[in-house]
């Protein structure tokens, strides 16, 4: 007990006895009312005392075999992931994935191999994701996340059993390229799709233009009849414009009983006017004469035709190299039976031209050995 619990227990016990007495004192108590009183004071002042001295803590440290251990740090049981790709079911598009991963370890079997939580915690989150998202189209990524926050919001047991997984905070996304690609891929599709129909209904209604309604002039006046039944006369009316727009979608000419009825009458053809093509005369180069021109009203021969060719390959006529292939092309038609044409291919081609005028063939060489030459201005003078 300390010196304050002590003077605090004798000042009580004063006050009581001085109380005690005068109450005694009073009250004219006899002698065992005294003995009494003063056994009670003397009980109140030892529980007095014992109740205000403070109880030894068992616990305390001077009771302790050792001293205090530190409590360890909280094991961290969450691992956040972010932009993890994970597949779609359309190739070359993946899912990002961003989540936070908790897991709780369970109890195992005495003597198990230590395992690193967050690994397997991690690999089983994303197992269990990719699973969703691997059947799912990339354009549904909202969509897809939804789903993921309620199949990975439960804890269950990972594929190893040692631990409870679970996945918080979950976000699906696409790259900005891929969504992109996926907005113009839609837009293409719906485009391409209405392009489609608008082909089928043209197409329908050609069909059932040409092949119904302007199948005929009479398919054609009914039809126009159903549309406008009650003006008949216009109908009567319009039959030569019907005939010939039956006729222009059928490719054939406007019917002879409706032609006298169409509005446009057809353009008449100019009658062609008579007389053959003749061939251009020949061009000469002055080593001889051309083979004479064929006839105006002869349809152009072999003969010609032969001409030209040796023409176009630069060998006129009069030319020893062109008479040597006229000579072998005439053999080689005589032997195909082409009499006639071999004849007038030598008539016109294998004859050797005529020398100049004047020209005397028994002329011989000079005393120099040159051709004589032309008599000129000195010698006419002399």
């Amino acid at each position: 007990m300390s010196s304050g619990h002590r003077t605090l227990t004798v000042f009580l016990s004063v006050i009581t006895g001085l109380f005690l007495a005068i109450a005694g004192l009073y009250a004219h108590w006899p002698p065992w009312g005294w003995a009494t009183a003063g056994a009670a004071l003397a009980g109140g002042a030892y529980l007095a005392g014992r109740l205000s001295t403070p109880r030894d803590d068992p616990l305390a440290r001077s009771y302790g075999p050792e001293p205090d251990v530190p409590v360890p740090p909280r094991e961290n049981r969450e691992q956040r992931v972010q932009d993890v790709a994970l597949s779609s079911s359309e190739p070359d598009y993946d899912f990002l994935f961003s989540a936070t991963i908790r897991w709780c370890p369970v109890e195992t079997r005495p003597h198990a191999p230590p395992i690193s939580p967050g690994g397997l915690a991690v690999g089983a989150a994303l197992d269990w994701a990719r699973h969703i998202t691997a059947k799912l189209p990339p354009h549904r990524h909202s969509l897809a996340q939804h789903q993921l926050e309620g199949a990975l919001g439960t804890m269950r047991p990972d594929p190893t059993g040692r631990l409870l997984v679970m996945a918080e905070n979950i976000t699906l996304a696409l790259a900005a390229e891929d969504s992109e690609r996926l907005n113009r891929l839609s837009t293409v599709r719906k485009d391409e799709a209405l392009w489609e129909h608008e082909r089928k209904w043209e197409r329908s209604k050609r069909a059932y233009l040409g092949d119904d309604v302007l199948r005929d002039t009479g398919s054609a006046v009914v039809w126009w009849l159903a549309r406008n039944d009650d003006q008949i006369k216009r109908t009567v009316d319009d039959i030569g414009v019907l005939a010939q727009l039956t006729s222009a979608a059928n490719n054939r000419n406007v019917p002879d009983e409706f032609r006298h009825m169409a509005p446009y009458p057809g353009p008449v053809s100019a009658p062609s006017e008579p007389g053959l093509p003749h061939a251009e005369p020949p061009e000469t180069d002055g080593a001889g004469p051309e083979a004479p021109p064929p006839d105006a009203a002869d349809v152009a021969d072999a003969a010609d035709h032969f001409g030209e060719m040796l023409r176009s390959v630069g060998l006129r006529p009069g030319d020893d190299r062109g008479a040597f292939i006229a000579g072998e092309t005439a053999d080689m038609f005589v032997a195909f039976g082409y009499a006639d044409e071999a004849r007038r291919i030598r008539e016109r081609f294998d004859t050797p031209p005529p020398g100049p005028a004047g020209e005397s063939g028994d002329a011989g060489p000079g005393p120099a050995g040159d051709p004589a030459a032309p008599e000129g201005p000195e010698d006419a003078a002399a």
